[in-house]
């Protein structure tokens, strides 16, 4: 029998967070030629699938964020010419966003990443499946108790 190594707590999470690191400077090499951030290109993703005319507010219950710091970005995305922010009626206060032409032009870009494909074919299928498995464990577990100690 293979005798378990239990790794410490803060040696994991710094495992995890230098994964996470890593695979962001990677996806962000391989999508340079198009001048895009991996948050943008997540975001023109998230808005055409969410639909024409989707809110601030959807938007930030989607990627669970808080509704100024989606606010902040679709501010950046229409300086960049990605999106429009227009109200929903003239005396609204709710904003509707839409991908412009170099918006919709630039959410064709796939968000399938060459990388961490080749990354992710050291592990087989069952391990595949085995990672996918924990990690929405962790997730949920995460959410769980960021719910119960709200402040």
């Amino acid at each position: 029998m293979e005798k378990q190594v239990l790794v410490p707590n803060p040696d994991l999470w710094l495992l995890m967070g230098k994964i996470h690191h890593k695979r962001i400077l990677l996806r962000q090499r391989e999508l340079s030629e198009y001048n895009i951030p991996t948050r943008q290109l997540y975001m023109l993703h998230l808005i055409r699938d969410l639909g024409s005319k989707t809110t601030i507010a959807e938007i930030a219950k989607t990627v669970e964020r808080k509704i100024d710091v989606i606010s902040r970005q679709m501010v950046s995305m229409e300086k960049d010419g990605l999106v429009t922010r227009t109200k929903s009626t003239p005396k609204s206060r709710l904003l509707v966003i839409e991908l412009t032409e170099k918006g919709r032009a630039l959410a064709n870009i796939s968000g399938k990443s060459a990388a961490m494909d080749k990354i992710l074919s050291v592990l087989g299928t069952e391990e595949r499946q085995q990672l996918y498995s924990l990690l929405n464990r962790m997730l949920t577990a995460i959410n769980e108790y960021s719910d119960e100690n709200k402040t």
